[in-house]
């Protein structure tokens, strides 16, 4: 196990945000982290738990405990059930389903992030979210030091929601998450986004698995920047659902507008349109920006601070409510978490 005091963050956010913390825990094994699960609950003093920092927007130095899983393994079970811990990347996950004719997670390659952060924020892309592969989640209880297994029909999954960031949040330290693939019949999901678009360019009719995985990659190298050269989150802003009478009003003013209709009814339009729309593509305020090729994208042009991110923000969730009538809010948690007005 690691216990680093006055430990730099900056290698653990994919912002690129150099800030620190005054200590830093992280656990390989179940035991270990049943030990740094009875340090948390002996003492008062704040923590915070992270994945791979994927979906992490830090402002400040952090005056407590980080907490990071680097328990890894990924085991097939039989029968499309995969075992996989919480410390292994995402996308490792994705590439080993591929391999093993595991069939669902296709449409999720590339996601940045760890497995554990898949069963908290319920990842998603192109139509698939975790939720429609978790099995179940073991984790221990920081609390007591069990080992508890988790059922995921009890998580409440929704759109980048999770009990986990509710009234779970810091309660749980996951340990692995079991996923239930499809063994052996794969039917491939090309309907969401541009995926039909770019198999039609490639001739691709009756894509194989390897084939939609490889070309949601493409789609997503294309419209994403890499870390490694411009820090971001990926999508910083989630998606706004609006009812009927709502749409119906926005599309008769724009006609055109993109947008999904939900099994209830309700429509979800694109936040990265209403950002584009308002004019934000490729500006920057300060050192951080919005991506020149995908406006739901922002990022650290070198040197930004977290707070200079969030004022960006601020002033994109302005312009958008001013035009569209249409409240658009972070999916990336922002720390500490901003004051309302």
């Amino acid at each position: 196990m690691k216990d680093i005091s006055d430990y730099s963050l900056f290698g653990h956010n994919t912002f690129g945000i150099d800030v620190r913390c005054s200590r830093f825990l992280e656990f390989g094994t179940v035991e270990e982290a049943q030990a740094v699960a009875r340090e948390l609950s002996s003492k008062p003093l704040p923590f915070l738990i992270i994945g791979g920092g994927s979906n992490l927007l830090l402002t400040q130095d952090f005056a407590g405990t980080v907490v990071h899983s680097a328990i890894k393994g990924i085991s097939h079970e039989g029968n499309g059930i995969l075992r996989c811990g919480s410390g292994e990347h995402w996308d490792d996950v994705v590439a080993y389903c591929v391999e093993n004719n595991l069939y669902g997670a296709e449409n999720l390659s590339l996601i940045p992030g760890d497995v554990g952060a898949s069963a908290v924020q319920n990842i998603g892309a192109y139509g698939v979210e975790a939720k429609d592969l978790i099995e179940s989640i073991e984790a221990v209880e920081i609390a007591t030091a069990k080992v508890v297994t988790i059922d995921a029909g009890e998580c409440r999954y929704a759109y980048r929601m999770s009990r986990f960031k509710e009234e779970w949040k810091d309660r749980y330290l996951i340990t692995a998450v079991t996923y239930r693939l499809e063994a052996g019949r794969f039917e491939a999901k090309t309907e969401y986004g541009n995926i039909n678009s770019e198999l039609q360019r490639q001739g691709i009719t009756n894509p194989t698995a390897g084939q939609l995985r490889q070309t949601v990659i493409d789609i997503r190298r294309q419209k994403l920047p890499d870390p490694e050269v411009e820090g971001n989150a990926g999508s910083f802003f989630m998606n706004p659902v609006v009812d009927r009478k709502k749409f119906d009003a926005l599309a008769s003013q724009y006609p055109g507008m993109p947008h999904y209709t939900l099994p209830d009814g309700r429509e979800k339009i694109p936040a990265g349109w209403l950002i584009d729309r308002c004019g934000w593509k490729g500006r920057s305020l300060g050192k951080a920006g919005v991506h020149d090729k995908q406006a739901l994208v922002l990022v650290n042009r070198g040197g930004a601070t977290g707070s200079e991110i969030v004022a960006l923000s601020d002033a994109i969730r302005k312009d958008v409510a001013e035009k569209f009538g249409i409240e658009i809010f972070p999916e990336v948690n922002i720390l500490p978490t901003p004051k309302k007005d």
